[in-house]
């Protein structure tokens, strides 16, 4: 074939052609040659120890490396040579996942309850209420969000983000319940939640009226002083009200974390977002009726790996 047609059913170039050519009739391949690159400023040693010091030490900066770590042919190394060869180690640098403080207390209390209910089966989870407050912003406070812009255009409005500096223009906390098959309404709280107002607010007239429609169904809340005061815990026992034991800090463990977040991301996600607190309510109460009881149930299915999961991490923190 000549080389223009070669050129045409490959879609490249004649030129590349009649290069490949012209290598394999002197060399016999076509691959390239070597070539001579810009000599390394780290040895084998020195990568080997950028690597290990950075396993060693997660939040080790780059800048200190560099630091410490003479040259071949200069000084010091620099910052990005450092960044370089972390990179080719598979290492990157992302942002921390932020999660609660446990101790030692709190991971075995948190392993003593996996293994309890580890062997819990499907039918277990189907009847347990899981219950949890939440808040709101009217704002979305994420820090990561990102602008792209011209030079010279750091202050012009399109690239200008208005946010309230004492505060994120309000908020809207609520309550709600799931369960496999089930769940409650999503109550709107005005104010603070204390055990007087969780009782009269939400457990009277919410929690108990579902759970009687509902029998052998176990009420789930975490370890919040409004959930675990006295009153609370004798109107529990007045009503014969059973309650699911909870490991302190944990709320990988709750699935109603999920839909906290699914809420949240369609309300962000809404054609027209919310201008205040009164539509931010709302707005959580339509997008809550439109979350399909499958995806509930999903949640709730869960709950036998996030204790499998609890087991792996002996009580640490878990991906959930």
């Amino acid at each position: 074939m000549r080389t223009a047609d070669v050129a045409r059913a490959m879609n490249c170039y004649v030129r590349s052609v009649r290069c490949l050519r012209q290598s394999y009739r002197e060399t016999s391949w076509t691959a390239d040659r070597p070539r001579s690159c810009r000599p390394r400023v780290t040895t084998p040693a020195q990568n080997r120890y950028i690597r290990t010091s950075h396993l060693g030490d997660r939040y080790r900066m780059a800048t200190t490396t560099a630091r410490v770590t003479p040259g071949t042919h200069k000084p010091s190394i620099s910052a990005q040579t450092v960044r370089n060869r972390l990179r080719e180690a598979g290492l990157g640098a992302c942002r921390p996942v932020v999660r609660q403080v446990h101790n030692r207390h709190h991971r075995q209390q948190r392993l003593l309850w996996a293994q309890t209910h580890h062997h819990w089966t499907r039918q277990d989870w189907q009847k347990v209420f899981f219950t949890e407050e939440s808040r709101f912003s009217l704002t979305s406070g994420d820090g990561r969000i990102c602008v792209y812009r011209r030079r010279n255009e750091r202050y012009t409005e399109a690239c200008t983000l208005e946010q309230d500096r004492f505060g994120c223009g309000g908020y809207v906390m609520v309550w709600g319940g799931v369960s496999q098959h089930h769940r409650s309404e999503l109550v709107v709280i005005a104010g603070n939640l204390n055990a007087v107002r969780y009782r009269e607010d939400i457990l009277l007239p919410h929690v108990v009226p579902f759970l009687q429609a509902h029998p052998d169904t176990t009420l789930q809340h975490d370890n919040a002083t409004s959930h675990t005061a006295r009153s609370v815990r004798d109107f529990l026992q007045d009503t014969d009200v059973s309650v699911l034991p909870w490991p302190a800090k944990s709320p990988d463990l709750n699935p109603i974390e999920h839909v906290w977040n699914l809420l949240n991301w369609r309300l962000r996600a809404r054609a027209i977002p919310p201008r205040n607190v009164w539509e931010v309510a709302g707005a959580l109460v339509d997008e809550w009726g439109n979350i399909s009881q499958q995806e509930l149930a999903n949640l709730v299915q869960s709950m036998r790996r996030r204790c499998s999961a609890v087991l792996n991490e002996t009580g640490g923190h878990t991906r959930y």
